[in-house]
């Protein structure tokens, strides 16, 4: 039988208490890119109406795109699970993908993703009668030019059902290698460092 804490509030608890949580808490940690296959897996059958391709397939394509302009692992595997917030969050789904790769990427592969909706609006705004020239405000930031050409190089270009696309099993070492780094590494995350596409 698994040890449990002493307490029912959290702020009772004791350094011993957290201590054993932490340690409970490594494998299920370690099966975090199980649980984001699996949700990639959903994509490929919980399409939206309308598109020629799955949400998966999308990924996979604007992923295809990256590996063979040369992108590294970082980009390749955000432009990957760049709309993996779809399924739980299809309004703000940037910013919940963002999340998903933010402890593992470099800070500008996941101010790219987080940013993306806003970018994408510049094809299609006008249609809504939205502004589709709200990326503007983030005009002077270092990873405005980034971020504009991921939308324009892999996402928005990434809905082709003819287009020759990589499969998950190809990308998945990848993602694997990702997702086990260590959370937060200040040498893999290079806050502010922005080096471009």
């Amino acid at each position: 039988m698994t040890k449990t804490v002493t307490f029912t509030q959290m702020k009772d608890g004791t350094a011993e208490d957290y201590a054993l949580l932490e340690e409970l808490e490594k494998p299920y940690l370690a099966l975090t890119p199980d649980r984001v296959l699996e949700e990639l897996n959903r994509q490929d059958t919980a399409t939206l109406d309308g598109y020629k391709i799955t949400r998966l397939h999308h990924g996979l394509q604007a992923a295809t795109r990256a590996e063979a302009e040369g992108a590294d692992i970082d980009w390749i595997v955000g432009a990957l699970l760049h709309d993996v917030g779809d399924g739980l969050a299809p309004q703000n789904h940037d910013r919940f993908s963002a999340e998903v790769i933010r402890p593992f990427v470099r800070w500008e592969v996941a101010w790219t993703v987080e940013h993306h909706g806003i970018f994408q609006t510049l094809y299609f705004g006008h249609h809504y009668g939205w502004d589709r020239n709200a990326r503007d405000e983030f005009r002077d930031h270092p990873c405005f030019d980034t971020c504009a050409a991921f939308c324009e190089r892999w996402d928005q270009s990434s809905f082709d059902p003819d287009y020759v696309t990589k499969p998950l099993s190809h990308f998945e070492p990848m993602l694997r290698e990702v997702f086990a780094r260590k959370a937060y590494d200040p040498a893999v995350i290079r806050e502010g460092e922005a080096i471009g596409l």
